[in-house]
């Protein structure tokens, strides 16, 4: 009767997230020993757990990273010292200094740095900056003749450089000096630079091994100011750009990295850069109070390489790394995307507010044209990987997707919500002209971007990245060679149970568990980000009570849980989540936690990064029972139900009386239902009537069963 698959008749957009959910074993017995330990309580011990903290000393050391000794950077950076003592020659005889910087955040933040820092120490230096859409990433030959013909004598790259053998070695022919500053992964052959500074050089077991670009910068420019002496006034504007930078740059946030972010977080709400300020006061960021005890602010010398312990100051008010990662950070980063970068630089250099509040404006009215071109790549990506690509998604295991006429700013942007949608490793890319691509790589855990570029570098023009990300070039001509290449790649590291996005979990939560005093706990985690992510959170079988679509394409709800016979509601938010409305009447729910600030008052709710249907149905579709079909009654008719194979998956269906059938399929909101397939209307099994005879349909099968 029903003999076409049902999926055949419902688009992508009907079903819930494609995710694969993993849930850390909880270690209650351990939690709790933890907890008592260092007296903090258990569900925030069992955080510490799922962060690899097993010990005490560890707990402290994350809970007050200012309890760290941190070796000095000089023990840790081989090429520290030879960099300091050519920047201290460069000022003491007034050399030239040229910093090549790079378009993003992470490489803006840095040059600004840099400038200021060199500048307030007496030296000579400019900047220069590739054209993203003319040049592409990194210090070239052009920009090595420029800075010779202008009389430069040594040249500081920030967040670029490891790979740019050639103009490094021109450089060096034409008598220039060269540091490399970089944070990206190391290349077979390292340019002959007179120094390099790169965290991916030195021990993995360093506390500086994660920071980003603009944290190499930090290190230097704090490093040559303590070497001066000249330390005052200079420290908390550059721990300003540094926060701003790293968090921009999605860095992991541990290590020093999260010692120096927590303190500037609570630096920045009155930073005396005025760049920083008309960031804040366009972006409508607003300082909060966390409840937690600060560390001191970062200042004088000792602030690298500290031998000593440091007190903790209270210090309430204080920023949030998403206050920077959606507020602050997209506005940086959209001037390198599709405006002209010297912008941003003379925003965090200048000291006038004026210009600083002009040039913040600039950066909000391109961040608003760049989310509009964003979402009109990405339908148009979304189009064209439906019509070309989805049905072999699952033999390629990777997706390239080149088309003309995109914004090479924006594309990477585009390439994460594409793996967010698909689940597999993204390589996008558009024509420069009709002989050459250009295109960004964004990645799953599973898969590495730098290597799976190296495995085809005989292929390629430029290309560098890490492991979640990367950048390249290629002729057209070689497209098709790129695509086999990269699929015969994803192949070999990828299983298809890899192709789903992994949502980590931390703890199952009662919604009667979630208030202000678990809100106020989890502040001990901060700040979170990259490698410490903020805590998910999961809650089996609630009810849907409420749903509407908000914004553009956001879903907001009130999802409701009954324990003991007493209901409670809490709001939710599902951003970007319309593809998926409506959500079915019952869902077991992934989610982090959120405050929200209206008209004075402040609540706590969800915010939805995961959905999927009750583990007990989930577990009926996987393992159907034996007893495979039932008769029961339903207000008061009948009705038989069974598990069919359908293709390769179960299907329940439901039969009345009169001979019609409701014929669902796991994770699909939509059903079918009719006398036969080929007549069959979708019906919305979200809504009650049918949602209640599922219920009574599951539940005959349940008991048959036992």
């Amino acid at each position: 009767m029903l003999d076409r698959p049902v999926s055949e008749l419902l688009k992508p957009s009907r079903r819930l997230p494609n995710q694969r959910w993993q849930i850390y074993p909880q270690k209650p017995e351990f939690a709790q020993k933890l907890a008592v330990l260092i007296n903090i309580s258990p569900i925030i011990s069992q955080l510490l757990i799922n962060r690899g903290i097993e010990t005490p000393e560890q707990a402290q050391a994350f809970l007050n990273p200012e309890s760290l000794v941190l070796p000095s950077p000089l023990e840790d950076f081989p090429d520290l010292a030879i960099s300091l003592e050519l920047l201290q020659n460069a000022i003491a005889s007034q050399t030239k200094i040229a910093i090549c910087g790079d378009y993003d955040a992470d490489g803006m933040t840095s040059t600004a740095l840099l400038l200021r820092s060199l500048r307030t120490l007496g030296a000579q230096v400019d900047y220069a900056i590739p054209s993203r859409m003319h040049e592409g990433y990194g210090i070239n030959k052009r920009i090595v003749e420029e800075f010779h013909s202008e009389g430069v004598g040594l040249i500081l790259t920030v967040d670029n450089g490891i790979s740019a053998f050639e103009p490094v070695a021109r450089a060096r022919e034409l008598g220039l000096a060269v540091i490399i500053t970089d944070h990206h992964d190391i290349p077979q052959k390292l340019p002959p630079a007179n120094a390099i500074l790169n965290p991916k050089l030195i021990a993995e077991s360093s506390p500086y091994r994660g920071v980003a670009g603009v944290g190499v910068a930090y290190i230097l420019a704090v490093s040559l100011a303590q070497q001066l002496g000249e330390t005052k006034g200079l420290i908390q504007p550059m721990l300003a750009l540094f926060t701003l930078g790293t968090i921009a740059d999605l860095a992991p946030l541990t290590g020093v990295n999260r010692r120096w972010v927590k303190r500037g977080l609570q630096h920045l709400p009155k930073s005396n850069l005025a760049g920083v300020q008309a960031l804040i006061q366009v972006g409508g960021v607003q300082a909060r109070g966390e409840g937690e005890q600060g560390s001191r602010e970062a200042g004088g010398a000792g602030e690298v390489g500290e031998k000593k312990n440091i007190p903790n100051s209270s210090n309430p008010k204080s920023l949030k790394p998403e206050d920077i990662g959606f507020r602050l950070g997209p506005r940086i980063n959209a001037i390198g995307r599709i405006g002209n970068p010297q912008t941003v630089i003379e925003l965090l250099t200048t000291d006038d507010m004026g210009l600083a509040l002009e040039r913040a404006m600039q950066c909000e009215q391109i961040n608003a044209s760049r989310q509009l071109m964003c979402e009109q790549i990405e339908q148009e990506a979304i189009a064209y990987v439906e019509t070309e690509f989805v049905t072999s998604l699952q033999q390629d295991r990777v997706l390239v997707v080149v088309q003309p006429n995109w914004h090479h700013g924006v594309i990477g942007i585009v390439a994460s919500r594409l793996v967010e949608r698909y689940g597999v490793p993204v390589f996008i890319g558009t024509y420069e002209d009709e002989e050459h691509i250009r295109g960004s790589a964004r990645s799953i855990p599973e898969f590495h971007v730098f290597e799976a570029l190296e495995s085809c570098h005989d292929l390629l023009g430029k290309f560098g990245g890490h492991k979640a990300a990367g950048g390249f070039s290629l002729p057209a001509e070689n497209l098709q060679m790129l695509r086999s290449r990269l699929i015969k790649f994803a192949n070999q590291c990828l299983e298809p149970q890899h192709l789903k996005p992994l949502l980590k979990i931390d703890a199952e939560v009662n919604l009667n568990q979630i208030n202000q005093q678990l809100y106020q706990q989890l502040n001990a985690l901060h700040p979170c980000g990259m490698d410490n992510p903020d805590p998910v959170f999961w809650t089996p079988n609630v009810q849907v009570v409420e749903q509407k679509i908000v914004g553009k394409g956001h879903i907001k709800l009130t999802i409701a849980q009954t324990i003991d016979n007493q209901e409670y509601k809490i709001k939710a938010i599902a951003w970007r989540w319309g593809d998926y409305f409506r959500l079915p009447p019952r869902v077991d729910v992934a989610y982090k936690l959120r405050e929200n600030y209206f008209n004075g008052n402040t609540t706590i709710e969800l915010e939805l990064i995961g959905a999927r249907l009750p583990i007990q149905l989930q577990q009926f579709f996987a393992s159907p029972p034996t007893a495979s079909s039932t008769t029961f009654e339903y207000n008061q008719r009948k009705y038989t139900c069974g598990f069919y194979k359908n293709g390769i998956e179960a299907e329940l269906r439901i039969k009345n009386s009169e001979g019609k059938v409701l014929a669902i399929q796991p994770g699909h909101i939509i059903g079918l239902l009719g006398n036969n397939r080929q007549n069959a209307k979708e019906v919305d099994i979200s809504q009650p009537q049918y949602d209640s005879i599922i219920q009574a349909a599951l539940k005959a099968l349940r008991v048959r069963s036992f």
